[in-house]
């Protein structure tokens, strides 16, 4: 049972809702369009998309047990319009065949941690607050983020911090880590806080906040396997869209956003040999972008809502069928 039992609705802030919606609109708003939240924590963007295209039905997926519960109750006013599964993003295309829609009209993704996982202690996901070093979204599986600490090969978690968190002082931070899990396993946020702060030099601990920021970032990246999950998950996603379909993604880190721009990209570009002077058809794109590069959230939002400073959101329409 979570220790916050307000209402989801007076939880979290859906971050640039009124864009998202805009961008989905033209694929939603005929009778039958079925939309996926991939990630549908609280369900605040669910809301929106079910109030706003009363015609369309949401499939919405979330790793979270709780966020799932609590979701559900938000939701429940909109019956069978909602259907929730307890799912991995990248589990999409199994999800939808087993409700027999393996095409959809609207796919969105906003991604990274929810509002709930960071205002409760107990789950470890923030380096302000002492908690377990949990981090997993799903409690249920997995190891934690203190069973990586406390397990991991120097040079895994070196890897680890560089590539999830791009910390630049990785094997400091490692070096700190190993001699202190040798005297105790590591346990809880503060005391990881602490030795980071102790390993690192005045002049870094100076600068770019919290010090701890990019490892906590990393180990969480690391336990939820998300890069991998995305990897997998984007272009399944893809895949799923009708021809007219839209899928918007919201990355709020550097890696998500590369990964998105990928991944849309190669959709949106011809497959043909650059010295070909007709292109066929089968070499035409099968996506187009909706943004030029990434969008950012307004002024006025990142001053209500500071959790929304790093969104970063792209969108594309699906324009044609797979090259045959």
């Amino acid at each position: 049972m979570t220790t916050d039992e307000r209402p989801a609705f007076g939880r979290h802030d859906p971050v640039m809702l009124r864009r998202s919606l805009e961008l989905l609109a033209p694929a939603l708003r005929e009778p039958g369009a079925v939309v996926v939240d991939c990630t549908l924590g609280l369900g605040g963007h669910g809301e929106e998309l079910l109030k706003t295209f009363p015609e369309a039905r949401l499939v919405g997926l979330d790793r979270d047990t709780e966020a799932l519960r609590l979701a559900r109750a938000r939701l429940a006013p909109y019956g069978e319009r909602a259907t929730l599964v307890h799912a991995v993003y990248d589990e999409l295309p199994e999800v939808l065949d087993r409700l027999g829609t393996p095409r959809v009209q609207g796919v969105l993704f906003d991604l990274g941690v929810s509002s709930m996982q960071l205002d409760e202690a107990e789950r470890g996901f923030a380096y302000a607050r002492d908690a377990p070093l949990d981090m997993r979204m799903d409690q249920s599986t997995g190891p934690s983020a203190a069973d990586v600490l406390n397990t991991y090969p120097p040079g895994d978690l070196v890897r680890i911090l560089r590539s999830y968190g791009e910390e630049k002082q990785a094997k400091r931070i490692v070096e700190a880590v190993v001699r202190e899990r040798a005297v105790e396993p590591f346990r809880t946020s503060a005391r990881l806080v602490e030795v980071i702060r102790d390993a690192l030099p005045q002049a870094v601990k100076r600068t770019g906040g919290n010090p701890a920021k990019r490892t906590f970032q990393a180990l969480r990246i690391e336990v939820n396997g998300e890069l991998a999950v995305l990897e997998r998950a984007l272009p399944s996603a893809v895949d799923a869209l009708a021809v007219g379909g839209r899928v918007v993604v919201l990355a709020y880190h550097s890696l998500e956003d590369r990964m998105a721009k990928r991944v849309l990209g190669a959709g949106a570009t011809s497959t043909a040999p650059a010295d070909l002077p007709v292109v066929p058809e089968q070499y035409q794109p099968r996506l187009r972008l909706l943004t030029r590069g990434a969008e950012l959230p307004d002024d006025d939002e990142v001053a209500s809502n500071r959790r929304a400073a790093p969104a970063r959101l792209r969108g594309a329409e699906r324009i044609r069928e797979a090259n045959r």
